[in-house]
């Protein structure tokens, strides 16, 4: 999978405030790339905890759950695009479906 872009992750983990997430962050990266996902059922194979929201939208844990990654994934085009990034409190003031 294409991941569209790295340096909103990177800059996410190079933030002192959240540098803790960067190992768990660089291994999702890691194993998203390297995915040849074709539907949110194989995602899921690998990615039990994720959640499917709707349009286009995967929530996934990150670092026991500490952070949430909202991405939106083509699966026909094989890219997958950083919608956002962060703690749970400020996960709880967007809506994963639209942003």
């Amino acid at each position: 999978m294409r991941i569209i872009a790295f340096r909103t992750i990177r800059a996410f983990f190079e933030n002192p405030e959240y540098a803790d997430s960067g190992i768990s962050l660089k291994a999702w990266y890691h194993d998203a790339k390297t995915a040849d996902w074709k539907n949110s059922n194989e995602l899921k194979k690998q990615y039990k905890n994720a959640s499917i929201v709707g349009n286009g939208r995967v929530v996934f844990n990150i670092k026991g759950n500490d952070y949430r990654l909202v991405v939106a994934i083509d699966y026909e085009f094989k890219v997958i695009f950083i919608r956002f990034i962060g703690t749970h409190k400020q996960y709880d003031k967007i809506d994963a479906k639209t942003i």
